[in-house]
């Protein structure tokens, strides 16, 4: 998320009561987690194992648990708790508005665009011309979504991030960290009936030109899907995990957070992705692996009776 205008460094020490370490004269321009941070932005770190790849980071400004030497040019914003003060940030920055009517009249509409019955649009979205929405779709704050763009009933759009702090300490365990990220929907795309397409946690989740997901699909917070891919129905994409161009994911695919699907994969039905593959190969199974290999060993294993059978039969 980008801020309307920069605020001082000592504004945000300030707002979260931190300690500011480093260069006092920075701006800020934006509010990221640390996998999308550009310069500029505010970042947080709570784990000292992620301290070195945080102070590395492109981020400008850390808030952090701990009083560590600064990078020369960083500011570190030193408090108890960076994950509530980040939250904080969050709220102050992004708050939460309530809609008081199903079209708000902070959103742009194209020519040409068609809004069925039913259908919601939060603050500040904006949709291209021609599109189609059908009925009973959510789209939420902040939502861009270009020209030529046909979206099924009943799918949501922009809802927040499932991301969560566990406070083992306390009986309601887990801390909501609040998203102010957007999706973005770029022209030509077509999205199916009862879709779940969740916002960045701080970034955007993208779903690029041209492709199209058939019903009952969910894409996580900070997910990139590229150009030209094609999702069969009840496809699930963990979060900040990207699909590179001209993908194909068959029926029931799993793909796990924080990996990479190279161009032109094809990963076959109720497949399991729980790491990064390369493009311009077909994938089964669980793990998934090169289908012929996958399918080869598949057709051991069912022989494992009769090779047990023969071997038995050897021994008497």
């Amino acid at each position: 998320m980008k801020f309307e205008s920069p605020i001082a460094v000592t504004e945000i020490a300030a707002l979260i009561g931190a300690e500011l370490v480093g260069n006092s004269s920075l701006q800020a321009t934006g509010i990221n987690e640390i996998h999308k941070v550009t310069e500029g932005d505010i970042s947080f770190v709570d784990f000292e194992k992620y301290y070195s790849a945080s102070l590395n980071s492109a981020a400008t400004i850390i808030i952090i648990n701990k009083k560590i030497d600064c990078p020369d040019g960083k500011a570190l914003l030193v408090t108890n708790d960076p994950f509530s003060a980040y939250v904080s940030l969050v709220k102050r920055f992004r708050p939460f508005v309530a809609a008081h009517t199903p079209i708000s009249d902070t959103a742009v509409i194209g020519e040409g665009t068609v809004l069925q019955p039913n259908v919601f649009v939060g603050h500040h979205v904006r949709i291209g011309k021609n599109c189609l929405i059908h009925p009973n779709v959510t789209i939420y704050d902040h939502t861009v979504i270009g020209d030529n763009v046909i979206i099924q009933a009943g799918t949501v759009i922009g809802a927040d991030a499932f991301y969560f702090k566990k406070r083992a300490d306390r009986e309601v365990m887990y801390d909501k960290l609040e998203s102010c990220g957007r999706v973005i929907i770029e022209s030509d795309v077509e999205i199916g009936a009862g879709c779940t397409i969740d916002k960045g946690v701080s970034g955007d989740t993208i779903i690029g030109r041209g492709t199209k997901l058939d019903n009952m699909i969910h894409i996580g917070h900070g997910a990139v899907i590229g150009k030209n891919c094609l999702f069969a129905a009840q496809v699930g994409i963990g979060g900040k995990a990207i699909i590179e161009d001209n993908v194909i994911l068959w029926g029931q695919v799993g793909v796990s957070k924080d990996l990479t699907i190279g161009k032109n994969a094809v990963v076959l039905a109720q497949s399991g992705v729980p790491s990064s593959l390369e493009g311009g190969k077909v994938y089964f199974g669980y793990p998934a692996e090169d289908a012929k290999t996958k399918k080869r060993e598949l057709a051991w294993i069912k022989r494992i009776p009769e090779i047990w059978e023969r071997i038995t039969q050897a021994k008497a």
